[in-house]
């Protein structure tokens, strides 16, 4: 077995070579830091009662969520019993808070009990004196204030300039000194609020962040041109130690990067483990969905509901041959990796001779070649008419003649 072809999952080769590995450079004990709880709630629409991120919390603990970003205490009174809550509940895994850049915000954390905390402040000039009505120099006090707060609060500071992506990089880089100077950072977050970041551009900032601040680097991207984790990636090739994600890529807008796609690719086609329990990946994404109104498309990659379905025939047909011996040369990973269902070959407009035989197979009728073509027109002419593929109560329906 190589890295790119397990028992579990079968990649490209060409990942791993020498040429494309070079330019490689991931830190060792890579940590995700979700931030559902907080940057998640914040998509329109979408509220959690303190109930449910406390049992999206036990859950993200449970698969092995290095950090949870527990939510922004100074948001309302709820708010601030969630996270602390979710803290007296001794999790295995670091307990942070939001604020923003006010003394304020950061002893209502603190209060609650975290041992970390991301403070937030606006970065990009045009924001700040548009958006916020602030100074430059309001900025720079403000950030010098919160984050000396945080670290006479004996917290985990994690600096969290917004916008800086499109922030004026000689501006963002003296702001950020300055923080680390006057006031306290443990660790700068490199935040691409508006997911105008493209991913070649990833490395080139992380080194021109490095030659400046020597502080540990987490990478939080949203997912607005769909480059979320291909960005986050990027970010962490090229030697970010934390990245910033939310279960199934909910969020601000279009989203945050989503930690499912982000760590199955690390896994599968860079070799690194997080360490997560991956076979609780689609129970995390149903539970979150099940609380909330966040319609995911059936064939979307790791938490689909329906990726490991098969209509079209020649597949049916490959799937057939191979899927006692070989299944993955039909699927990138199988099902069991992230928690899915098993693989289902489903009846439809796209099904063809194969997709029968299986069907045959399950429900233990034998059919002979004009019975099988008779049925096979009979499917696809319901597909037709329901617009979708037939549910097993349909399917048993049409096999039933031929018992």
């Amino acid at each position: 077995m190589n890295e790119w072809h397990t028992d579990k999952w079968f990649t490209s080769n060409w990942n791993f070579a020498e040429e494309v590995r070079r330019g490689i450079h991931f830190k060792d004990g890579i940590k995700i830091h979700d931030v559902t709880l907080r940057d998640g709630e914040q998509q329109a629409g979408l509220v959690l009662t303190c109930d449910q991120k406390i049992a999206l919390a036990e859950k993200m603990a449970e698969l092995g969520i290095h950090r949870i970003e527990a939510g922004m205490p100074a948001v309302s009174a709820e708010d601030a019993r969630a996270v602390s809550e979710i803290v007296k509940r001794r999790l295995p895994t670091e307990i942070f808070g939001f604020a923003r850049c006010m003394v304020d915000d950061v002893k209502r954390a603190a209060d609650c009990g975290v041992s970390g905390i991301v403070i937030e402040i606006p970065s990009n000039e045009e924001m700040i004196r548009e958006a916020y009505g602030w100074s430059l120099e309001k900025a720079v006090e403000l950030s010098v204030k919160a984050t000396k707060a945080a670290q006479g609060a004996g917290l985990y500071t994690v600096f969290f300039p917004i916008d800086m992506t499109r922030a004026n990089i000689d501006w963002v880089l003296k702001l950020i000194g300055q923080v680390a100077a006057d006031g306290h950072m443990d660790a700068l977050a490199v935040v691409d609020t508006m997911g105008g970041l493209a991913p070649h551009t990833v490395p080139y900032l992380i080194d021109a962040i490095k030659s400046r601040i020597d502080k540990p680097l987490e990478v939080h991207f949203h997912d607005d041109f769909g480059l979320g984790v291909a960005n986050s990636i990027m970010g962490l090739a090229a030697g970010a130690d934390v990245v910033h994600t939310t279960i199934s890529a909910c969020g601000e807008r279009a989203g945050n990067a989503a930690y499912e796609h982000l760590a199955l690719a690390l896994l599968t086609m860079y070799g690194y483990d997080l360490g997560l329990d991956y076979s609780k990946i689609y129970s995390l994404s149903k539970l979150l969905r099940s609380f909330i109104d966040l319609p995911v498309r059936g064939n979307m990659g790791v938490i689909g509901d329906r990726v490991f379905d098969i209509e079209s025939g020649i597949v049916a047909g490959w799937y057939k041959n191979v899927k006692n011996t070989n299944p993955l040369l039909v699927t990138p990973y199988l099902p069991e990796l992230t928690g899915h269902p098993g693989t289902e070959v489903v009846l439809g407009k796209h099904s063809g001779g194969p997709s029968i035989d299986c069907w045959a197979d399950r429900l233990h009728i034998k059919l002979d070649k004009e019975q099988k073509s008779d049925l096979l027109g009979q499917i696809k002419l319901a597909a037709c008419k329901k617009g979708n593929t037939l549910d097993e109560q349909e399917v048993r329906l049409l096999f039933k003649q031929y018992q």
